[in-house]
């Protein structure tokens, strides 16, 4: 559903996306990540035909954005960071006015608008002025514009900032609700845990570059992050379960660590199995075991570094 090939876009001296290339399968919900001035949310404008590239490739549903930008926006959807809404009208309103702007009209429209509303918990509030809607209320509705013309792929750019948890969790079952009815989603965010939870794979975009991408599992294999073993064993037996899993496949380091054997290695799981071998031939049991393994926050860190972005 999108193809990007060596894109790049600079603003005077500073590359604000260099070189980036990635796929969007259909149906894939496809997340964006990195740090403040990354580079994310040019590349969304420029997919989106909101900002032309220097040089590069981009296909959306097929379609060369540079070539066709017409035929691209009547297949896609966009959710700005910035709320897209005016204040003063109601919601139902508001998705009549972009609905209208699409050339929807009639029946059609009203049928859409009434389920768009119904997806969004806002039937109720349909005829209320949205400046005296919530921030999480306010951030359902402009997504719900972004889908009133029913578009094959949804550019959603940090949806969540500055509403509460509740809200987001509520944003984020609208996302994967509308995902599984087909919708093929490209999904940027800080938020780490929502990565996590959402996407099926992900990108990580730093100073213009993409350092990574993949699932959660693939990331791991990129980036050389391990597994973390930790378990409590008898005193008399830790160097000599140190000593012999140092020599097992997959294990980069064994050591004794505050009176626990900690075992970094590839494939957690592997050295469980021969742990509870090892801990047989010995007449032992296997208690008080952990396994760590690395969450996208370990990654982002070790990708982007831990400097602070503004």
């Amino acid at each position: 559903m999108i193809r990007v090939q060596d894109l790049r876009k600079s603003f005077g001296d500073i590359r604000a996306v260099n070189g980036v290339s990635f796929s969007v399968g259909e149906g894939e919900v496809f997340g964006l990540l990195g740090p403040n001035g990354a580079g994310k949310t040019t590349t969304i404008s420029i997919l989106a035909t909101l900002r032309p590239a220097d040089s590069g490739q981009a296909f959306v549903c097929g379609h060369d954005v540079f070539r066709e930008p017409e035929a691209v926006r009547r297949r896609i959807g966009v959710v700005p960071q910035e709320l897209a809404i005016y204040e003063e009208l109601t919601a139902e309103q508001n998705l009549d006015v972009f609905g209208r702007l699409y050339g929807l009209s009639g029946a059609g429209l009203k049928n859409r608008i009434a389920e768009l509303l119904d997806l969004s918990e806002l039937t109720e509030h349909a005829r209320r002025p949205v400046k005296g809607f919530s921030g999480g209320m306010k951030r359902r509705l402009n997504i719900m514009i972004g889908l009133v013309h029913t578009p094959d792929v949804l550019f959603l750019d940090e949806p969540t900032v500055g509403i509460d948890a509740q809200a987001r969790s509520k944003i984020l079952d609208l996302i994967r609700g509308m995902n599984r009815q087909g919708l093929t989603v490209l999904y940027t965010t800080h938020y780490l845990e929502e990565a996590e939870q959402l996407c099926d794979r992900i990108a990580v975009i730093d100073h213009g570059r993409l350092a990574a991408i993949g699932d959660r599992e693939e990331l791991i294999t990129q980036i050389g992050e391990q597994d973390t073993v930790r378990l409590q064993v008898l005193e008399s037996l830790r160097e000599r379960l140190v000593t012999n899993a140092g020599s097992w496949d997959g294990v980069a380091e064994a050591d004794v660590r505050r009176g626990k054997v900690q075992i970094q290695c590839r494939d957690g799981a592997a050295v469980v199995a021969r742990l509870q071998q090892w801990l047989d031939s010995e007449g032992q049991h296997l208690e008080q075991l952990e396994v760590i393994r690395p969450n996208l926050e370990t990654l982002y860190l070790k990708i982007t570094g831990r400097a602070l972005r503004e």
